[in-house]
């Protein structure tokens, strides 16, 4: 094992060396990409890269998690948001026998509801509905016995009324699997690339760009799950911190510059997943940063920054529901499920032909 993590270390030593570190939250555009696309990935805590599973939504985070068990599986999620807000991810999945290759080709949607266009003095011009969304193309191979590699490619577009922007990005992941320890690890470089077009011509704004490794560990004697995710590893401080808001409402400015273990715990995502029995799975999972982020001073915050989870794996079927938590123990839902598709229909001789 220690042969793996230094092989991680080297390929995550060499990210940071050829990749500029990008602004954080709150400075950068397309946030919707860190939005967790499935009810699995919302459960674990909104970041997982290692986890092990058979759902090709996991691939939204990391190419690597792509393989050949999750030939022609297809995902659909959705998601009930704030005030009309709405969003829908789809993936279907393929795995080339010839090229020994498997494929994702996938669709990211938010639409935000009916919104009111107004002028620099408020006053109400007419509405609009903005949107974003991205499509996205992924193939992922096995190298050697254990690791598995994949990379991304998406198309992203942003339509805000008068405002709109669209950008090319990439994710390369790799995924490293010891069924005999029941250990997986995975490392992730997350949306490199820039915009085609700007909002503003005369500005140009970054990618929610990320570094994030990921560990996942089955007890062997016990139908426990567990997994630690490290994300932002390419920048320590992390929290976004509005100096003018906190001064003009007397809230108290992290300090910069200093190592402590706050900032330390808000790089991290914990989370546990218990079997019972072969169809069912609960999951809970704890985010450090959306805690620290969201909680609101001098008052209680209940379970902000927690998440929750339940699927159901039948025979021909994955469904799945995640409950997230964020300000003031505000949550929203989403559901998802996952068809085999090769389990109910045939193509002919096509389908023959192409390995369906």
């Amino acid at each position: 094992m220690a042969k793996q993590l230094l092989l991680f270390s080297f390929f995550a030593a060499f990210l940071f060396k050829n990749l500029n570190a990008q602004t954080l939250g709150g400075s950068n555009t397309y946030q919707f990409l860190r939005f967790p696309a499935s009810p699995q990935l919302a459960a674990l805590g909104g970041v997982n890269v290692a986890h092990k599973s058979n759902d090709i939504t996991l691939a939204f985070q990391n190419p690597g998690q792509l393989d050949s068990s999750m030939h022609s599986q297809m995902a659909a999620n959705f998601n009930s948001l704030y005030d009309g807000a709405k969003n829908y991810y789809w993936m279907l999945a393929y795995h080339h026998p010839k090229l020994n290759t498997n494929f994702v080709a996938s669709i990211l949607y938010f639409n935000y509801g009916n919104m009111a266009q107004t002028d620099a003095s408020g006053n109400i011009l007419g509405s609009f509905r903005p949107t974003d969304f991205s499509v996205q193309l992924t193939a992922s191979r096995k190298y050697m016995e254990r690791w598995h590699y994949g990379l991304s490619v998406k198309y992203l577009s942003s339509n805000y009324g008068i405002y709109r922007s669209n950008a090319i990005a990439a994710d390369v992941g790799i995924v490293y699997k010891d069924s005999a320890n029941l250990l997986q690890m995975g490392l992730v470089a997350m949306n490199m690339g820039g915009q085609l077009k700007r909002y503003n011509e005369a500005v140009a704004e970054e990618l929610p760009f990320d570094v994030v490794f990921g560990i996942y560990k089955q007890l062997e004697k016990a139908p426990i799950r567990f997994s630690l995710t490290a994300h932002h590893l390419h920048q320590f401080d992390i929290l976004y911190n509005d100096t003018t808001f906190n001064n003009d409402n007397g809230f108290r400015n992290p300090s910069s510059g200093k190592f402590t273990f706050e900032k330390l715990f808000q790089h991290f995502v914990f989370s546990t997943q218990l079997l019972i029995g072969q169809r069912v799975e609960v999951t809970v999972g704890y985010n450090f940063l959306r805690r620290s982020e969201l909680r609101i001073t001098n008052v209680p915050n209940g379970l902000t920054g927690f998440s929750l989870g339940v699927g159901a794996m039948l025979p021909k079927l994955q469904l799945r529901y995640a409950r997230s938590y964020f300000q003031n123990s505000t949550a929203y839902n989403q559901i998802g499920l996952n068809l085999p598709l090769n389990q109910y229909f045939g193509l002919g001789k096509w389908g023959e032909k192409m390995g369906w």
